[in-house]
């Protein structure tokens, strides 16, 4: 008997007892669709937060001031000397508070940052009419704003706020520009924010210590070199020692790599979809069990079968391959289905949270050879009891 005639018997077996078919299936199909939905919804988050953050670049470093000593402030000008440092290609402080915007008869409470002109590039904001902060707004701390476009749209509706006047805190804003819409992301969003001179937004929120800067430097290859000069500096500036003993317990400080905390998100997040991938890997292995369990009592049923067919002369290798094929059509019949309803579940879902679906052959080929193997690993059983039979024992059987 050839390959291609087991394979027919197999699914005319298969068509025979259909539920008692797709049953002994359930656990493959469960199986290969759960590893391909979590390891490509695993995927599909890595590949968005690696978008996000290459949007912003590999060569943006964050400083932080976390001191809670009044006396250790960073204050503007203090913060535009970490331009003079060599390969800084851009600093932007920001200074942040919560603010009444209020237009016509339109009130929303927003965060707003005052900051400069140099912002804008750093955090990779694009302008949907007007412009940005100039370097004239910033020296004169003019009275002038950029929208977010959440904002926009909550307070002027569908009409451009380019030359109008928002009312932030009860002071009057004239609006310059309205950024493009550009969605949440690991750093917030500049959707739902009013960006003002940080002058402005120093006499505003009565505060002059800035918290947050983003330096940009000139390639990713003088990130390290710039970090370390940033911490020399900082810990001169805050008088910080490795041997502080003042009552605040963590650093006075922080100087983000912007490349380290994506290198460090995608170790986890590589170790936790591999992980899923595996836990889901088990149902596999309890489906290749029910596939031995129903290959078995196929077997008992079918001994006068296979005693007929070794007296009239079938070998040992021809009954092994016809149960070890019938096996492996149920895996895989199984992991094909198994594979459309798991691509399906990643890429619906990947829709809906508007993220990439993450799904790539390589999963797809991996969950089908998966399957294909515990067809063959967990047939050889029942295939070689069917082979072993003694004909005159199978003919004697009812």
């Amino acid at each position: 008997m050839t390959i291609l005639q087991s394979m027919k018997m197999a699914f005319k077996q298969l068509k025979t007892s259909k539920l008692r078919s797709f049953l002994t299936m359930l656990g493959i199909i469960i199986g290969v669709a759960s590893v391909i939905l979590l390891v490509s919804l695993g995927k599909g988050v890595t590949q968005e937060v690696n978008s996000q953050m290459g949007d912003l670049g590999s060569n943006l470093i964050t400083v932080m001031n976390t001191s809670v000593n009044p006396n250790d402030k960073i204050s503007y000008d203090d913060a535009m000397k970490y331009q003079n440092i060599d390969g800084v290609k851009s600093v932007s402080p920001e200074l942040s508070g919560q603010v009444n915007a209020a237009y016509d008869y339109q009130t929303k409470n927003v965060k707003v940052i005052g900051t400069n002109d140099q912002y804008r590039g750093a955090r990779s904001l694009d302008l949907e009419n007007g412009r940005f902060l100039l370097p004239i707004d910033i020296e004169y701390g003019q009275k002038v704003a950029v929208l977010g476009p959440s904002v926009a749209s909550d307070l002027f509706g569908f009409a451009n706020p380019v030359g109008e006047t928002v009312r932030l805190n009860g002071l009057p804003y004239k609006v310059v520009g309205v950024l493009k819409e550009k969605g949440a992301s690991m750093m917030g969003s500049s959707d739902d924010q009013i960006f003002i001179p940080i002058m402005a937004a120093q006499r505003m929120l009565k505060d002059t210590n800035v918290r947050t800067i983003y330096v940009e430097t000139k390639s990713a290859d003088v990130v390290d070199p710039v970090v370390s000069t940033l911490e020399s500096r900082l810990s001169i500036q805050m008088n910080e020692k490795e041997d502080d003993t003042s009552s605040q317990t963590g650093p006075k400080y922080q100087v983000i790599n912007q490349q380290e905390i994506l290198n460090a998100f995608n170790t986890i997040s590589s170790t936790l979809t591999t992980a899923l991938g595996a836990i889901a890997a088990i149902s596999l292995v309890v489906g290749g069990i029910g596939i031995m369990n129903i290959m078995l009592v196929s077997v008992s049923e079918r001994t006068r079968e296979i005693g007929i067919r070794k007296a009239l002369g079938a070998k040992k290798r021809a009954i092994l391959m016809q149960f070890l094929i019938e096996s492996v059509v149920i895996s895989v019949v199984g992991g094909i289905i198994g594979i459309i309803i798991g691509a399906s579940g990643a890429a619906v879902f990947g829709s809906v949270a508007n993220i990439p679906s993450g799904i790539t052959a390589g999963t797809i080929i991996f969950s089908f050879a998966f399957s294909l193997c515990i067809g063959v690993i967990f047939g050889i059983a029942p295939a070689n009891k069917a082979a072993k039979l003694r004909p005159i024992d199978a003919l004697r059987s009812e």
